[in-house]
C-alpha cells in the first residue's frame, strides 16, 4: 500500500508529488502525461516566443525530475476511486488497481469547447481558452470574447483594459445583469453581441475571422485573436460519491487543500480556488503534499 496517491501530472500534480518525495513518501502519481494543459502553448503571429514566460517553462524542471523516477509514477488514466477499511483504492483505464493511505486528486479541469468547424484547426493557433493568461499580449489590438458567464465577463472586462476594443459574442443574456455584467454594457471599447452563436472558426495559419449567426443573419468578426471563455469543466467526477463539489462541479477545498473527506486532498484547476493558473497550481500543490504528509504522520495512531 502506496501512502499517497496523486492523481493528475499537471502543475499541480508535479509540484506535490516532488514534495512528497522529498519527504520521503511512498508515493505514485498516476497520470496520463506529465505538464497537463502547459503541454498547450498559445502561437500568434505577432509575439515572439523568446519574449512570453510560458507554463511549460514553469513545470518542465519538475517534469524532467518526475520522469526519470519511474518507480513513483504511471502513465494511465484514474477513473474510480473507492474508500476502504484503511485507506482508498483507485482504478485506472488500463485495468490496475493500486491501494494507499491518503489521495491528492490534481486532474485540472478542460476548456469547455465551441465544437463548431474549424476549431480543432486553429486551437492554440489565435483561438485562445484563458484570457486571464494571455490578456497582457494584447495591448491596443481587437480580440473577441465568447461567453455569456462570469468567466467571459470577467475575461472581457480585463481585455479591454489594455485592448483598442473587444467585441463579446453572447450567446444568451446571461450574467449581464450583474456589476460585471453592467461594467462591460457601458464600456466605451466593448461591443456586445447578445444572442449570437458561434458558426465557425476561419483563417490562414492562425485564427483571422469568427462566423456568428442570428435568426439566420450571419456577422464576420476580424480580430487578432479569439477567446473561448465558457467555464471550465472540472475532473472530479472519480470522487462524485466522496467529496463535496461545488455547483460547477469544482472540488470544494480549505485553505489546507482538505476535502470534505478525511484523506482526501485536491489542489490546482479541480478545486475551487480562484483563477486557472500555472503559479497558483504550483503553489496549491505544495500545500496539499505538505498537509497530506502532516495527516499521514499520525495515520496509524
Amino acid at each position: 500500500m502506496y501512502d499517497l496517491i496523486i492523481l493528475g501530472g499537471g502543475p499541480a500534480g508535479l509540484t506535490a508529488t516532488i514534495y512528497a518525495l522529498r519527504k520521503r513518501l511512498n508515493v505514485l502519481l498516476i497520470t496520463r502525461d506529465l505538464g497537463g494543459k502547459t503541454n498547450y502553448r498559445l502561437q500568434l503571429p505577432f509575439v515572439e516566443k523568446h519574449l512570453v514566460i510560458t507554463g511549460e517553462e514553469v513545470v518542465n524542471r519538475f517534469a524532467n525530475e518526475i520522469d526519470y523516477v519511474e518507480h513513483s509514477r504511471v502513465f494511465d488514466k484514474a477513473e474510480k476511486v473507492e474508500k476502504i477499511d484503511d485507506g482508498f483504492k483507485v482504478s485506472t483505464r488500463e485495468g490496475a488497481t493500486y491501494e494507499c493511505k491518503a489521495i491528492i486528486v490534481a486532474t485540472g479541469a478542460l476548456a469547455r469547447l465551441l465544437n463548431v468547424p474549424g476549431e480543432n484547426k486553429y486551437m492554440m493557433r489565435g483561438l485562445c481558452y484563458s484570457a486571464v493568461s494571455y490578456a497582457p499580449l494584447f495591448i491596443e489590438r481587437n480580440v473577441v470574447v465568447i461567453g455569456d458567464t462570469k468567466l467571459a465577463l470577467r475575461s472581457t472586462a480585463e481585455l479591454a483594459q489594455i485592448a483598442e476594443k473587444v467585441t463579446l459574442v453572447a450567446p444568451s443574456h446571461g450574467d449581464l445583469e450583474s456589476a460585471l455584467g453592467k461594467t462591460v454594457l457601458d464600456a466605451d471599447n466593448i461591443e456586445v453581441l447578445e444572442g449570437y452563436q458561434v458558426d465557425s472558426v476561419i483563417g490562414d495559419e492562425y485564427a483571422r475571422k469568427l462566423i456568428v449567426k442570428k435568426n439566420g443573419d450571419t456577422t464576420e468578426l476580424e480580430a487578432d485573436a479569439f477567446f473561448v471563455e465558457l467555464e471550465l469543466v472540472p475532473q472530479s467526477e472519480l470522487v462524485t460519491d466522496l467529496v463535496k463539489r461545488d455547483d460547477l462541479g469544482r472540488i470544494v477545498v480549505d485553505c489546507r487543500n482538505q476535502t470534505s473527506h478525511e484523506g482526501i486532498f485536491a489542489a490546482g484547476d479541480v478545486t475551487n480556488i480562484i483563477a486557472e493558473q500555472v503559479l497558483i497550481a504550483v503553489g496549491e500543490g505544495a500545500k496539499a503534499a505538505l498537509t497530506a504528509y502532516e495527516y499521514l504522520l499520525t495515520f496509524d495512531q
